[in-house]
């Protein structure tokens, strides 16, 4: 009988519960700061931006937060998710029987990737409060897309700024965000006074998930109406996606498995959180010692090349300062395809948890990325997003590793999301116009 491929739960096993990792942390958590008092924020300083249900779930000490019914019904149209093994990509790399790569695949939601795990709850509670419409920022436009479909099913209105590269690199996602109802608008824009400083300063700006953020915070702050909402780094964001690692805790159970390391790309880290955070419980309550590995793009290595310390969450300062790694707020990345990777800083939880050596991280360049991407794809039958190309690269050198070192080794990766929408990137690989970055460089890589 052939090796089992596939682990998929029923809906009713899914779990009901997200997981706030807020009491099991290492260390103090920073509290947000006013940008320009340095003073710490309590929630009524929030409130004009955010559902005051998502403030709450922002500062919880609850160890669990019980997922509205609402919300779950919704979620059970497409979760839970499955979790396969990786049997061909196994073979392809010639493993020994004790070296085992799972992933667990976010790609069959409706936007093609783990996003709408927080657009849905972040809809549902703004509905809740009377908010008609949301303001938010995207990079490579999988956010975006999940918040106009949370904005669809909620019957809200949607703005969405997504980064001016990314704008032009995926027509295609701006045309699904307009599917769906949302305006787009390519940032930085003329239309607020955020866009308008940035294009003063440089008219050929490519654009920064900071820079769009600060279009969207300033866009919901001078609308009644209007509440701003992030698909990353702060908490509540982080604690919905948690969901991912609860089901592939029960999932790999069901493989008669244990990871030795859990593997995700992270950019402002809501992706690396969901898979992870559930395993850094399991791990406290002493049924795990899996490694916990974080992997960044080399054009913008956050956690292993920036500073841990109070900064922005956006370029023109309109955002609570916030302890994390950083590159500044100030900084653009280099126009890589993995967009959704392009952010200068990351989730205080995970700055907090790489500080504390919890986490590991690593950065790699993009054209390895896409080497692993295209080897998994012609494996596997899915082809990955451009960020989840770094947890694949990352998961089949931990695999090679094992092999060299003669070891057994189980290896869980997060794949975030298919590559539907980024098929100018492979464009660029097949035809080997591909560029690498190096953010210690400042320029694009010699021999790339």
């Amino acid at each position: 009988m052939p090796d089992r491929t596939k682990f998929v739960l029923d809906e009713k096993d899914m779990p009901t519960s997200w997981y706030n990792i807020i009491p099991d942390l290492p260390g103090e958590l920073a509290p947000p700061l006013h940008p320009a008092t340095d003073e710490p924020l309590g929630p009524e300083a929030l409130a004009p931006l955010f559902a005051m249900e998502l403030i709450k779930q922002e500062m919880s000490p609850e160890r669990f937060i019980e997922i509205p019914e609402e919300v779950q019904a919704v979620y059970k149209t497409y979760r839970p998710s499955p979790l396969n093994r990786a049997l061909q990509l196994e073979r392809d790399l010639g493993l020994p029987p004790g070296v085992k790569i799972f992933y667990k695949y976010e790609g069959v939601s409706p936007a093609g990737s783990h996003k709408p795990n927080t657009a849905i709850p972040q809809a549902f509670y703004n509905k809740q409060e009377g908010i008609k419409r949301i303001a938010t920022e995207t990079g490579a436009g999988q956010w975006g897309s999940a918040m106009s479909i949370a904005c669809a099913l909620y019957d809200m209105e949607c703005a969405v700024y997504m980064v001016g590269i990314s704008y032009d690199q995926k027509p295609y996602r701006r045309i699904l965000m307009e599917s769906y109802g949302a305006e787009v608008i390519s940032s930085p824009s003329t239309r607020t006074n955020a866009g308008k400083h940035v294009l003063e300063m440089d008219p050929n700006s490519l654009g920064s998930l900071g820079i769009a953020i600060s279009e969207a915070v300033e866009d919901a702050a001078t609308r009644d109406d209007t509440h701003y909402c992030l698909g990353s780094v702060l908490n509540h964001v982080c604690l919905h996606q948690t969901i991912i690692g609860e089901e592939a805790i029960l999932q790999m159970e069901m493989a008669d498995a244990e990871p030795d390391v859990v593997v995700a790309c992270v950019g402002g880290g809501s992706n690396f959180a969901g898979i992870s955070f559930p395993y850094y419980k399991r791990r406290a309550d002493g049924k795990s010692s899996a490694r916990l590995l974080a992997v960044e793009p080399k054009a913008c290595p956050t956690l292993t090349a920036g500073e841990y310390r109070y900064d922005l969450g956006d370029e023109a300062g309109l955002t609570p300062k916030m302890m994390m790694y950083t590159l500044g707020h100030d900084f653009v990345p280099a126009g890589i395809h993995a967009g959704g990777l392009r952010y200068h800083g990351d989730s205080p939880l995970v700055s907090l948890l790489a500080k504390e050596g919890a986490i590991e991280a690593v950065a790699v360049h993009q054209n390895a990325c896409f080497d692993a991407a295209v080897q998994f794809a012609r494996a596997e039958g899915i082809l990955p997003a451009p960020e989840s190309s770094h947890a694949i690269r990352a998961a089949i050198d931990e695999a090679l590793a094992a092999r060299e070192a003669g070891e057994d080794r189980t290896i869980l990766f997060g794949l975030s999301g298919h590559g539907h929408f980024d098929l100018a990137a492979y464009e660029a690989y097949n035809t080997g116009k591909l560029e690498d970055y190096d953010f210690a460089a400042g320029s694009m890589c010699e021999g790339a």
